[in-house]
C-alpha cells in the first residue's frame, strides 16, 4: 500500500504542477503589474517605457504602473528588480547601460544581469547616427576618419556621460576604425547635442529618435549608422559597416526582465501580449516613426533576449577594458 502511494505521488507531483501552471496562466494577472524604470521620468527610456507598456495592459487585462527608480547609471533600478519577489509583479525595463556594461564599469554591483533575470521579451532597436554640425567641414564619414587619423586625439566627441552609451559607442568606433578622439563629458545628451550644433565639439553619437527632430531641422548632419541595415527615417545616411568598418554594430537596446524564478507561464503570458502588440499595424508604425528598427520576430522571444544579454556583456567588456573606462 504504502509503495502504491508512493508511485502515484510520484507520478501526481508533476501533473499537478502543470495543472497548476496552466491555472496560474490563465488567471494572471489579478492586479496591477509594475515596471521598473531606472531613469527620471520624460527621457527617451521612460517615454519607450510607457510606450509600450500602454500597449502590452490592453491585452493582458490589468494597469502597468512605471516605478521610475534612477541612479548610477541605471544600477540602482535594475538592483531593486533584482531583489524584488519573483511573482509576475514587478519587471524590469532593461537598457544596454546597466544590462550589459555595467559589470565591466562598476567594480562591486550587486546584481549580475545574466544570472538574476528572466528575459521576457526584447523591445525594437533604437540604433544611434553619428551627428556633426550643419557647417562642420566633415560631409562624409570617411572624411571625419582621414581626418583623425591624419590629427590622432584631436578629434572632440561629446556624449551623455562617462559610460553612457553615446559614450561607449564612439569609444568602440574609435577602436574599429583604427582612430584617436578625444571624448568630451556632459550632464546629458541634451547638452552635447547643443555644442554639436555650435561647433564647440566635432561631434557625437546620438540615439536615432532624439537626433531626427534636429536633423530634420538642418540644424546638425547625420553623416554614418550604427546599425547593420539603415534606417528608414535615416535612408541617405549610411551605415558605419558599408563605409569605414565592415561589420560594425550597436545600439541602444531595450528589454523587459523579471526576477530569476518567475513562473514560466508568466513569461509565455506577457510574451505573448507583446506578440498581440506587435500584430498592430498602428502601434507598429508609430514606433518606426520615431526612427526605431524594428527586429524579426524569433529576435523578441525571451530565451533570444536571454542570450544577446550574455553576449552583449562581452561585447562590451572589451570596448570599456581596452578604453580604460570606470565609474568607481
Amino acid at each position: 500500500m504504502t509503495l502504491i502511494g508512493s508511485t502515484l505521488t510520484r507520478w501526481m507531483l508533476p501533473a499537478l504542477c502543470l495543472a497548476a501552471g496552466m491555472a496560474h496562466a490563465q488567471t494572471y494577472p489579478t492586479k496591477p503589474v509594475t515596471w521598473v524604470v531606472p531613469f527620471a521620468a520624460g527621457g527617451p527610456t521612460d517615454a519607450l517605457a510607457r510606450n509600450i507598456a500602454d500597449r502590452v495592459s490592453r491585452e493582458i487585462g490589468q494597469p502597468i504602473l512605471i516605478e521610475n527608480a534612477p541612479g548610477a547609471g541605471g544600477t540602482v533600478g535594475a538592483a531593486k528588480a533584482a531583489r524584488a519577489p519573483a511573482d509576475g509583479y514587478t519587471f524590469l525595463v532593461g537598457h544596454v547601460g546597466y544590462m550589459a556594461a555595467a559589470p565591466s564599469l562598476y567594480s562591486k554591483l550587486s546584481y549580475d544581469p545574466v544570472k538574476d533575470f528572466e528575459g521576457v521579451f526584447r523591445f525594437p532597436d533604437t540604433p544611434l547616427v553619428l551627428l556633426v554640425g550643419a557647417n562642420s567641414p566633415y560631409k562624409t564619414v570617411q572624411d571625419l576618419v582621414a581626418h583623425a587619423k591624419a590629427n590622432p586625439g584631436k578629434l572632440n566627441f561629446g556624449n551623455a556621460g562617462v559610460g553612457s552609451t553615446s559614450h561607449l559607442v564612439a569609444a568602440m568606433f574609435a577602436q574599429k576604425a583604427g582612430i584617436k578622439i578625444t571624448p568630451v563629458a556632459y550632464k546629458g545628451a541634451g547638452p552635447a547635442l547643443t555644442d554639436v550644433m555650435g561647433g564647440q565639439v566635432d561631434g557625437m553619437f546620438d540615439q536615432t529618435n532624439t537626433a531626427l527632430p534636429q536633423v530634420s531641422g538642418g540644424k546638425v548632419r547625420g553623416i554614418a549608422q550604427t546599425a547593420t541595415r539603415r534606417v528608414p527615417q535615416f535612408s541617405q545616411v549610411p551605415t558605419v559597416a558599408e563605409t569605414v568598418v565592415p561589420g560594425f554594430e550597436a545600439s541602444t537596446w531595450y528589454g523587459l526582465y523579471a526576477p530569476k524564478g518567475v513562473p514560466k507561464e508568466v513569461v509565455a503570458r506577457v510574451y505573448a501580449a507583446w506578440g498581440k502588440a506587435l500584430q498592430d499595424p498602428a502601434f507598429v508604425k508609430r514606433l518606426a516613426d520615431q526612427g526605431i528598427q524594428m527586429l524579426p520576430d524569433a529576435q523578441y522571444a525571451p530565451a533570444a533576449l536571454t542570450q544577446h544579454t550574455a553576449s552583449e556583456v562581452v561585447k562590451w567588456k572589451k570596448v570599456i577594458a581596452d578604453a580604460n573606462i570606470k565609474l568607481d
